[in-house]
């Protein structure tokens, strides 16, 4: 082994940041719940915990019950490493922070101001997310080398150690194209071997080094420098540093052309190195998942995302420990991943995402991109933040490998610049354009408080025919809202459910069949092995929230809801909405086909099939088919069962936010969220600060429910709902209820949780719609 003397070496990575003196642990309080009875309503009020939360000062015992685990997570909050964060004192902010204003809230106006503003961002983004790092060593030495050479260049390993100790150890692999250089270099993880043997057929030196997923050094980092609290995510990011150090010293690499790359979560790792080093000229990310692009703020559970609880349960290392304090709370975080990319700006980035990853939802990605782009406008680079979709999955074909290569030979003046990729998730401002309606909330009439619920009818209900006088004009007003609909062929199912086969996860419970039906839709159900056509069994529809990128059932807490329902007597059907897993680029271009309709109403559309297709099934039951919708899903379930009177029964869990009172200054951002955010109901972005106008509301569509059964799930911390608007909904759909009689038919739960089907929250949707169930048999 040849060893090499010291290389002296300036550190290029910034030095640390003071952080910011961190929030005391002070108490978290909850309105008491109201218990109110209406005559005519069984109002049900549920609390799972024993003790509600906020209920007095926030100890760090009610954290650990709140949101309990990971182990470290908890150890590191008894012994006082980790001080609680008083969250609440926070303000939410449900839209993505604008990069350009500065916390006083005046504006960055020119690129001498932005210098600041970005070190205030990376303050925020250690403190929160990455965690704080070292800084560089003064001295950084190469041992145990080897040279080999061909006439394809040359491969050298060895690996750097840094000082005061030097027992910090970092293997590196360098191959060099034929030549003298200087070239462009690509810093690659060892896991990415195969594109530093393509890149160095290009013309580029490649940079190889342990620390990623597999092959990672980085790992014994950890207790080097007690002093910084590092994730994996910060010391691989700080390994990049010092390969970049060493890097500075060789006479064949272009020092103004270094570019670093990654995919999945090492693509995380290209970004936040970049971020905080301006020595990378370039920034190649891949799917980087968690820490990367997609912002915490719209991939919470309440959109179908794994949040923050989840991703710092499963991964409790790779992002900064204080972060899991924001579960279920994300629009309180001061910072978001838009800022991460703000802080590169102005050097180039490409995002190439696959079609379907769970963890970076396209819209959800653009709306990142969309975020930064002022930041890159202040520099007059507005082209240089880029992103390419991929068909595939996460896996890269060389074909995929050439074109980013083609991409970043034109960033680094060696060939020809790509066009970006236009904008795919769809938009608010798309459907303006293509459908070219204009609405004046100001010709649409305020409601009379006369009414029960709130319409404009002139006399309070009295009788069952004076509901089913108004009724013909709720109906009317949710329909303009749904707006038009493509023709709706005959649903004809396509597989019989005897020639089902089980899936390995129901083997036991069940048997499975895939149907078909509506414009093309498939959906799977899954009947208990004893059900037949002498016995016919009901079925749920599960309907999550969304749009999900991998489809209805995600990796979290709500994967395992099936056996339950299947061992309850349940037949389970389960599938793919407009906008979500196989469907996902469906929503992209549904304006262009549809201007004057709705993603919403496609999904209403999609479920009145799936229903038709049930009640062929000789298996099922077809007078007690259930919908269970959580979030967005809950939303589309309550519009569901307004519209179809096949559907038996509803379970809504957080689902039911009353339109007319969700304004903007509303801790998720008010009706934005169904219209502007992500445009389920474009029509409604017209009536965004107008919101008392909008033409109809939840307890109406409630009331279009009754008789049938209905529960109303909510979780009492959901950001994104009051307790007293929803109590108030349900009280003023009750009247009708009984209209019908006495009845019990609508009920309201409230679980001590946030927005999320946790556990929890299951088994009390569970226990409604066995409730539900027992209210539609025939008596014996």
């Amino acid at each position: 082994m040849n060893h090499q003397p010291s290389l002296v070496i300036r550190p290029g990575f910034l030095q640390p940041p003071a952080m910011p003196t961190p929030p005391v642990a002070v108490r978290l309080t909850s309105t008491p719940v109201a218990r109110a009875r209406p005559a005519c309503l069984w109002l049900v009020l549920s609390v799972l915990s024993a003790a509600p939360l906020g209920a007095a000062a926030r100890t760090v015992d009610a954290w650990i019950a709140r949101t309990p685990g990971p182990p470290a997570w908890e150890a590191a909050l008894r012994s006082g490493a980790l001080a609680p964060l008083d969250t609440d004192a926070l303000p939410p902010r449900p839209e993505l922070p604008d990069p350009l204003r500065r916390a006083d809230g005046s504006e960055v106006a020119d690129p001498v101001a932005w210098a600041a503003q970005r070190d205030d961002l990376r303050k925020l983004l250690q403190h929160y997310v990455v965690g704080t790092f070292p800084p560089a060593p003064r001295t950084t030495r190469s041992v145990e080398s080897s040279t080999e050479r061909d006439g394809a260049g040359s491969r050298s390993t060895f690996v750097l150690e840094f000082s005061p100790r030097f027992d910090a150890r970092l293997r590196v692999e360098v191959l060099t194209p034929p030549g003298t250089g200087p070239f462009p270099v690509l810093l690659l993880p060892a896991t990415h071997r195969d594109w530093a043997v393509l890149a160095v057929s290009r013309g580029y030196l490649a940079c190889v080094y342990a620390a990623g997923d597999g092959d990672d050094d980085t790992r014994t980092f950890a207790g080097l420098h007690p002093a910084s609290d590092w994730t994996l995510l910060a010391r691989r990011a700080w390994a990049t540093a010092r390969c970049i150090d060493y890097l500075m010293t060789r006479k064949d690499v272009d020092p103004a052309r270094i570019t670093a790359a990654g995919a999945g979560r090492q693509a995380a790792v290209a970004l936040v190195a970049a971020a905080f080093d301006p020595r990378i000229a370039v920034v190649i990310a891949a799917d980087p998942g968690p820490g990367g692009v997609a912002p915490f703020r719209l991939t919470t559970e309440a959109d179908g995302g794994r949040g923050i609880e989840g991703v710092t349960r499963t991964e409790p290392d790779w992002l900064h420990r204080r972060l899991r304090f924001f579960a279920g709370q994300e629009a309180r975080l001061p910072v978001d991943q838009h800022h991460l990319l703000a802080c590169i700006a102005p050097r180039p980035v490409l995002v190439s995402l696959a079609g379907r990853q769970a963890a970076d939802p396209v819209w959800a990605v653009e709306a990142s991109l969309a975020a930064a782009r002022p930041v890159y406008a202040l520099h007059r680079q507005e082209t240089a933040l880029q992103l390419a979709l991929r068909t595939g999955g996460p896996g890269w074909t060389r074909t995929e490998i050439q074109d980013v290569f083609d991409w970043l030979d034109g960033q680094l003046g060696r060939g020809t610049r790509m066009p970006d990729t236009p904008a795919s998730a769809p938009t608010y401002a798309a459907w303006q354009r293509l459908s070219r309606e204009r609405i004046d909330p100001a010709r649409f009439p305020l409601p009379t408080v006369t009414a029960v619920l709130g319409s404009d009818a002139r006399r309070p209900l009295r009788t069952r025919a004076d509901w089913l006088e108004q009724r013909k004009t709720v109906l009317s007003r949710v329909g303009w809202v749904l707006g038009d609909l493509p023709p709706f062929p005959e649903a004809r199912a396509t597989a019989p459910v005897e020639a089902a086969r089980a899936p390995a996860a129901a083997t036991a419970l069940g048997e499975r069949a895939t149907l078909s039906f509506g414009n093309g839709v498939t959906g799977d159900l899954v009947r208990p092995l004893g059900a037949t056509a002498a016995q016919p069994v009901p079925a749920v529809i599960w309907l999550p929230p969304g749009p999900r990128p991998e489809g209805p059932w995600g990796a979290g807490d709500d994967a395992g809801p099936p056996a339950t329902w299947l061992e309850g007597g349940f037949a389970v059907v389960s599938f793919d909405s407009v906008g979500s897993g196989g469907r996902s680029r469906e929503a992209d271009r549904y304006y262009q086909r549809h201007p004057h309709g709705s993603l919403l109403g496609q999904a209403l559309q999609d479920l009145r099939a799936a229903v038709t297709v049930l009640q062929q099934q000789k298996a099922i039951d077809g007078r007690r088919i259930y919908l269970l919708g959580s979030g967005t899903g809950g939303f589309i379930a309550l519009h569901a069962a307004a519209l179809d009177e096949r559907i038996a029964g509803v379970v809504c869990v957080n689902g039911l936010t009353p339109l007319r009172v969700d304004t903007t200054d509303r801790a998720l951002g008010g009706i934005a969220r169904w219209s502007l955010r992500y445009p389920w109901l474009p029509r409604l972005g017209a009536f965004v600060g107008a919101e008392p106008r909008i033409p109809y509301d939840l307890d109406e569509v409630l009331a279009l429910i009754a008789p049938r059964p209905v529960t109303v799930v909510r979780s009492r911390h959901d950001l994104g709902t009051s307790g007293d608007d929803v109590r108030a909904a349900v009280q003023r759909a009750a009247p009708v209820f009984a209209l019908y009689g006495p009845t019990t038919a609508l009920r309201l739960f409230e679980v001590d949780d946030y927005h999320r089907f946790s556990p929890a929250v299951a088994r009390e949707a569970y226990r409604a719609l066995k409730t539900l169930e027992a209210s539609a048999k025939p008596s014996p």
